[in-house]
């Protein structure tokens, strides 16, 4: 027998180096998911921030990309390690109907305000750039998510992600160029590094900054993502091997999110505080023009409108994995895109202030966080479920550490808000 190790090593390293000859084909599902945390809501949430309390909130950019970075990394794993989606196994498990439906409610609102501040963030953008008419715009950035997403639904999930990774690339040009340009204060930014708040708005903003990183809609997608991209096992491909390529995937990705939405926080911070109207998209796309010269606003409302085309598409895919998973119906992504549609082209035709509707479907989203993450650490940590892959105690301790963070922050913003604090 013991001439048959000899070959089965040797196997062994040369699946290894296969692979790691393979990375870069590996790599693509968390850039995807990862464009959700550089939508529309990231840009308002992040730039009010940074308008109104300066370097005040940066700490919390920082801890939100840290959670993301984990977050994300167990989605990934768990549709790798099970072949199913999160959606599909939380349906799975909640036996009564009643109770998938309430799941499912939740998890749609979250989904159709992730729709709100990507659709409406776009049309702004097309506002800015071409002066076209709000409601116009959303149709319009509607239209294109339709078209994106037909690449996903007829099977391409590489030319899906390849034009979503493209329109990643401009995100990050046109919301970091600033920065270069008018650089922040390096000690401003340490003394940001330290957590604290200032009033009950300095605590709702904390929320949506955090809604807008840890996004319940990316959790839902990143774990369809693998599952989508990865149905089977190639010859040298073991599924240790797919999640040691995810980690590099995910740490690519959110590298990437964190710079730019502390870029943008940045920006606003030196550039834009103090300056009336600058808490608003126009007002700081004005802020902009006025102080960084038209080149720079330029390249801002062309990352704004990259970012509201790039993350409807995700948030659609989510959407209609969500409803598949929970209720077992299955319709087709364009027609359910179309009905997502809806509130936000009504938010615009009504008038509502299109910044303001984006920083508060920012909260809702933060409403969403525990709903999605307790399940994905609890599902992660079985071994029944994962085998070998199940979280160490250690990961899921750090998981639940996140969670109550999370969780208590969303509590105080209840009741800071609601006692008209600070």
């Amino acid at each position: 027998m013991l001439p048959k190790v000899a070959p089965a090593s040797t196997s062994s390293r040369l699946a290894r180096g296969s692979a790691k000859t393979r990375l870069p084909w590996l790599l693509g599902p968390a850039l995807v998911a990862g464009v959700a945390y550089l939508d529309p809501g990231n840009v308002a949430s992040n730039m009010t921030a940074g308008a109104r309390f300066g370097y005040l909130l940066v700490w919390v950019v920082v801890a939100g990309n840290t959670m993301a970075w984990l977050v994300q990394y167990l989605s990934a794993k768990l549709g790798l390690a099970t072949g199913r989606s999160l959606p599909e196994l939380v349906g799975l498990r909640v036996k009564s109907t009643t109770g998938r439906r309430l799941y499912w409610l939740q998890a749609e609102l979250v989904a159709m305000a992730t729709d709100v501040a990507e659709v409406i963030g776009g049309a702004v953008a097309l506002w800015l750039l071409f002066d076209l008419p709000l409601l116009a715009g959303g149709v319009i950035t509607g239209a294109v998510s339709m078209a994106v997403l037909a690449l996903q639904g007829s099977g391409r999930h590489r030319g899906f992600e390849y034009v979503i990774v493209s329109m990643m690339a401009i995100i990050a040009i046109g919301f970091t160029a600033g920065v270069f340009i008018a650089p922040p204060d390096p000690g401003a930014v340490a003394e940001g590094l330290v957590p604290r708040f200032d009033g009950a708005e300095s605590v709702l903003l904390a929320a949506s900054i955090l809604g807008a990183t840890v996004m319940p809609h990316a959790i839902y997608a990143h774990s369809a993502l693998t599952r989508d991209r990865f149905p089977e096992r190639t010859q040298g491909m073991t599924t240790s091997t797919l999640i040691r390529a995810t980690r590099w995937d995910v740490t690519i990705a959110l590298v990437i999110a964190g710079t730019v939405n502390l870029a943008i926080l940045l920006l606003a911070a030196t550039s834009l505080q103090g300056v009336e109207g600058t808490d608003t998209l126009d007002g700081a796309h004005a802020a902009i023009e006025g102080s960084l010269g038209s080149g720079i606003a330029f390249l801002f409302a062309l990352g704004l409108l990259a970012s509201g085309l790039a993350s409807t598409s995700v948030g659609a895919y989510a959407g209609a994995e969500i409803m598949q998973g929970l209720l077992k119906v299955r319709i087709p992504m364009l027609l359910r895109r179309l009905v997502t549609l809806v509130p936000a082209l009504g938010i615009l035709a009504i008038g509502i202030d299109p910044t303001w509707a984006l920083v508060l479907s920012q909260v809702v989203l933060s409403f969403g966080i525990p709903f999605a993450l307790v399940p994905l650490l609890w599902l992660t940590s079985r071994t029944d479920l994962m085998g070998e892959h199940r979280n160490r105690w250690w990961t899921t301790a750090l998981g639940a550490v996140v969670a109550v963070l999370l969780i208590t922050l969303n509590i105080a913003l209840l009741v800071l808000t609601f006692s008209g604090a600070g």
